[in-house]
């Protein structure tokens, strides 16, 4: 049977400390996790670089295999997955099978990708002194990809990173969010059962900083994927030398709902309401700022506060859970005392603002100054800010008055201005018609300004951890 206890106590016998894994809801203890010492990552990266020495030289046809197989263990491990994912996060159970289910795509998609790995012919006999001569490109793995993964997403965030990894052929060192390391270890595990080596995905666990900068360190990484905060992402693109970089950071998810859509207001606050709550908005592209044309706006502001009074508060293993607690307190704290910045300099309050247990009310805020963190800043709670704007170019020039550019959504059945606002909104991803919470695994997925750098989305990512060579044949003797 599928389980990470096995995987878990062989590095807790290797680590030197522990430190205590609870259940964020409850605050009941789940394991005590290894505290790994730099020289356990030191170790791990030294394996994984043995290992990539013959997985190298696997083929695509073998690696797409492993990649199917994980898939398949995957989907029938599917409420072991999710119970995991549910006590280490505090994910409601629907959300945590909601993940498994994308993961399963996601593992499918780099299978396919694994065996798509094309080059390209070069006509040499372009150039002036190129006659007689043939050239083609073939990409090759890289090595040694060293990942960083957070606590939203302690499934689907990690297969966006390993899958692609092993569709190129190289091997992985996951370093996953303290708060989660269960999910990636089981996730190794299913690799592993596959038939993947042991040494192509180690996971260590452990505190962030400390063992990302051993990844940084060692020249026998060459690769940083790093998922988290602006601040740290800026941070490793700095120290990370000529190894390559992919930073998926922060955002802000901004929305506009022209009054075209009028006769639809209640369909698109369902579709908010979803976009804004879900995992409690401790989603990266949560639909946060909704500039709502001011014709509609109050009809909006009630039917999205009615849908959002419906949603229950509770375990998050329970199924009729819509919500719960938030990682931790810390994050509780942060995102109360954003709620009251906003109300005591004027926002409008319509719905939540409390703390319940562990977590936040969904929070619905209007009047809310640019400046207001909850507008400027990324909240990662249950909150969402509806202003009214007079138009679809105050819209435009509101939702780019950011220093995130990952996500934007917009409902119009103005065609011109559908198209004004995909070409003129500086982020990296524009829906038209859909709230911005939204990402299919296969797509390219990658921000601008402080949201990111570099592409995930399985071809996409591949791109980034494979070398390009070019190889010429000279026929004219």
């Amino acid at each position: 049977m599928l389980s990470y206890k096995g995987y878990l106590e062989k590095i807790r016998e290797e680590s030197k400390n522990t430190y205590p894994l609870k259940n964020p809801h409850n605050n009941e203890l789940i394991e005590e996790v290894p505290e790994c010492p730099d020289e356990l990552m030191e170790a791990a990266i030294s394996k994984a670089d043995d290992a990539f020495q013959s997985f190298k030289n696997v083929s695509s046809h073998e690696r797409a295999s492993i990649l199917d197989k994980t898939a398949q263990i995957v989907e029938d491990n599917l409420e072991l997955f999710a119970t995991t994912i549910s006590m280490e996060s505090a994910k409601p159970i629907k959300f945590a099978k909601g993940e498994v289910s994308r993961t399963v795509e996601t593992l499918k998609f780099s299978a396919i990708e694994a065996k798509k790995l094309e080059g390209e012919s070069i006509p040499l006999d372009a150039a002036l002194n190129g006659k007689g001569r043939d050239a083609y490109t073939i990409y090759q793995p890289i090595g040694v990809v060293g990942a960083i993964t957070p606590f939203n997403f302690p499934l689907n965030l990690v297969v966006h990173k390993a899958g692609p990894a092993i569709a190129a052929g190289n091997t992985i060192v996951v370093k996953p969010a303290e708060q989660t390391p269960l999910s990636s270890i089981l996730l190794r595990e299913a690799f592993v059962k596959a038939g993947l080596p042991e040494d192509a995905f180690i996971v260590v666990t452990g505190e962030g900083p400390r063992l990302g900068q051993v990844l940084l360190n060692d020249e026998r990484v060459q690769k940083i994927t790093f998922t988290g905060s602006p601040q740290v992402g800026k941070l490793i693109k700095s120290q990370a030398g000529l190894k390559k970089v992919t930073l998926e950071l922060g955002n802000n998810s901004a929305l506009y709902i022209d009054q075209s859509f009028e006769d639809q207001i209640e369909q698109i606050a369902d579709k908010v309401v979803v976009g804004a709550f879900s995992y409690n908005g401790q989603v990266c592209i949560s639909t946060q700022r909704i500039y709502v044309h001011d014709r509609i706006a109050e009809d909006f502001i009630k039917h999205l506060k009615n849908k959002s009074e419906k949603l229950n508060f509770g375990e998050p293993t329970d199924e009729s859970t819509d919500y719960s607690s938030l990682i931790n307190e810390k994050s509780q704290n942060r995102v109360f005392e954003w709620i009251k910045e906003a109300t005591e300099n004027g926002a409008v309050l319509h719905l939540g603002g409390n703390k319940i247990g562990n977590g936040i009310e969904p929070t619905i805020l209007s009047d809310v100054d640019p400046s207001a963190k909850l507008s400027c800043e990324e909240v990662f709670g249950p909150v969402v800010i509806v202003n009214k704007v007079n138009n679809s170019q105050e819209a435009l020039e509101e939702m780019n008055h950011s220093q995130y550019g990952l996500n934007a959504g917009v409902f119009t059945k103005d065609l011109k201005q559908a198209l004004l606002f995909g070409h003129e909104l500086d982020v990296g991803q524009v829906l038209i018609n859909d709230v911005p919470t939204l990402r299919f695994d296969h797509m390219p997925y990658g921000g601008r300004k402080n949201s990111g750098y570099g592409y995930e989305g399985v071809k996409y990512a591949i791109k980034e951890m494979v070398n390009r060579k070019l190889i010429s044949l000279n026929y004219s003797y």
